[in-house]
Parts: C-alpha cells; structure tokens; sequence
C-alpha cells in the first residue's frame, strides 16, 4: 500500500523543504510514502485512483491525540486501500465533489495553518504514528 500526501501546489518556504527532507526517508522505512502536488483544487478529484481511501485534513476533522491518530491510521490501513490518500486543500477548501470522495476526516488541531506547514506538520505524526504502531522510542507514552 502506498501512503500519499495529495496538495496543492508546491512547497514554497525552505524549512518546510528542509523538514519534509528530514521526514521522508524515515516515514519510507516503513512503506510507500509520497508527496503529490496539483497546480489547483479542481485537479484534485483527477488525482484519484481506484481503490483509493481518501481522508482529508480539514479544520472540521476529527482531532486524535498522536496514539489515537496512530489507531485510527491503523484502521485505515486495514481497510486494505490500495492507495490511503491524505489531503490538504488550498485557501478555500476542497471542492464539495472531491469531499464527497472522502472516508475520513482529520483535524491537526482546531487553528489555521499554512498550507505549507500542513504538510510538515502532517509528515512528523506519520513518522510518529508509524513509530507507536512498531513499539519504537520516538514518541515517549
């Protein structure tokens, strides 16, 4: 199974750059990890495949403390999607067909975030949950 960050447009601040480069060949360790970018909102419905599991990370998502995110993510996964797709919006949201699409929602907390620091924050409690789920040291209990 592949696990895919789905937004819109590029990564534009360097730290954000710099941490996903931090993140990423830990969060790979343990599967297929991607980060797809489309130039606009529409285009995110296309870049949908079948078999895919959508959650959106949306302000009006549920929000887990990082073990409950891990169960949850865990459950997810045991749905056996061939893609589980995660997505963040652009300034204005999804479009009402794409959430339509979504079996989930996840909220990162109940502020506003830069799209950009989205994908950083996201990519750290995917490594975190991904650690939890295999016994490891990185998130202290």
């Amino acid at each position: 199974m592949e696990i895919v960050l789905l937004v819109v447009g590029d990564t534009q601040e360097a730290y954000v750059k710099e941490g996903l480069a931090h993140f990423m060949p830990r969060i790979q360790r343990y599967g297929k990890f991607s980060i797809q970018a489309v130039n606009h909102r529409d285009k995110q419905l296309e870049a949908l495949k079948p078999g895919d599991l959508l959650v959106l990370l949306d302000e009006r998502g549920k929000t887990y403390t990082s073990n409950g995110f891990a169960k949850q993510f865990q459950k997810w996964m045991n749905q056996g999607p061939k893609r589980l797709v995660f997505a963040v919006g652009d300034a204005y949201g999804f479009s009402d067909a794409f959430r339509a699409q979504a079996q989930g929602e996840l909220a990162l907390g109940a502020m506003t975030f830069p799209h950009d620091l989205i994908r950083l924050l996201f990519a750290e409690q995917l490594y975190r949950a991904w650690t939890i789920l295999n016994n490891e040291p990185y998130h202290h209990r």
